[in-house]
């Protein structure tokens, strides 16, 4: 089966509606090929899950760049206070190691919080966009079933002629 992505799909059932031919005497009615359009639905359907699925991976590989920024940083802490604890024979050597560890600190620190940031905001991007685009379909999907059901409307009104 070709794979293609959802908002192919999408277009191809607005085409199928907007290239619809008109039902006589119907200016904003069309007649469409129902098993070609729940084709295309199921399609959709089929395809929601992995999208789902794709927008979790983001979240986990999120938590795991901020455990390996933790151990990054907890690795450049533990240098630092070795380093420290070398430097401890001098006075002077050893104000040095403090300011360098606290500065190692700081930028560890810094560089997890950077690290958080860019996470959360790519990870809030990703699942925005996931959303819209899954937002949208629904409301494809919604608006061609409405049309469908419209096309539908008029034959369940025709009176049914009796033979006298």
């Amino acid at each position: 089966m070709n794979e293609r992505g959802i908002e192919e799909i999408i277009s191809q059932l607005y085409e199928m509606v907007q290239d619809a031919r008109n039902v006589p005497l119907s200016a904003d009615k069309c007649m469409i090929e129902r098993d070609r359009v729940l084709d295309l639905l199921d399609e959709i359907s089929n395809q929601l899950p992995g999208e789902l699925k794709q927008a979790r991976t983001i979240v986990e590989s999120r938590s795991e760049v901020i455990n390996n920024a933790k151990r990054e940083a907890e690795n450049i802490l533990k240098q630092a206070q070795m380093q420290a604890r070398q430097m401890v024979t001098e006075e002077e050597i050893y104000r040095q190691a403090e300011i360098e560890s606290q500065n190692l600190i700081e930028t560890a620190q810094d560089k997890i919080k950077q690290l958080k940031d860019a996470t959360n905001d790519f990870v809030d991007d990703a699942l925005r966009r996931t959303e819209e685009s899954i937002s949208d379909a629904l409301a494809e999907i919604r608006d061609s079933r409405a049309k469908f059901d419209a096309l539908l409307a008029p034959q369940k009104e025709l009176p049914i002629v009796e033979e006298e």
